[in-house]
């Protein structure tokens, strides 16, 4: 049972767009046939509605491990998680961003998580997600990281 799990569903307003590709192709196929250009929109929208769905990717804290996508690594390669949100956020995924990074974001979801990695022989410095509840993703890793144990 996870933790934490999430699935960066799209925002409405992508639909509001996706509603755009109507009068787009109506407008490209009138001068041939109108019934050609209905019949080519409910595809082209039902298409691509099909793909923002199926393609929303699942973050998941689960048997110890962060999963965001299809990327996996064990919590205990991992430190605390850094939330930012507005212009932080917007540092971290622009200027602030280090291009080794692992990045799972989505433009229509504004906070972001920052997860830094802590093995040495990984040349990823830190994995930044985009997450509509970055606090509790942040609490979710530290419960289940494991606790170093003392020397």
């Amino acid at each position: 049972m996870p933790s934490y799990r999430e699935r960066l569903w799209p925002a409405a307003w992508m639909y509001v767009v996706i509603a755009l590709i109507v009068p787009a192709t109506l407008l490209v196929f009138a001068p041939i046939s109108i019934e050609a250009g209905i019949a080519t929109s409910i595809v082209l929208v039902a298409g691509s509605v099909a793909v923002l769905l199926v393609t929303a990717p699942t973050i998941e804290v689960v048997e110890g491990e962060l999963r965001a996508g299809r990327a996996r690594i064990p919590l205990a390669l991992v430190g605390a998680a850094v939330v930012a949100r507005r212009e932080e956020a917007r540092h971290e995924r622009g200027p602030g961003l280090d291009a080794r990074a692992h990045l799972l974001l989505r433009g229509w979801v504004d906070p972001v998580a920052r997860i830094p990695v802590l093995d040495a022989d990984d040349p990823t410095p830190y994995w930044l997600l985009s997450t509509r509840r970055p606090e509790e993703l942040a609490a979710a890793i530290a419960a289940a990281r494991p606790v170093a144990e003392a020397p």
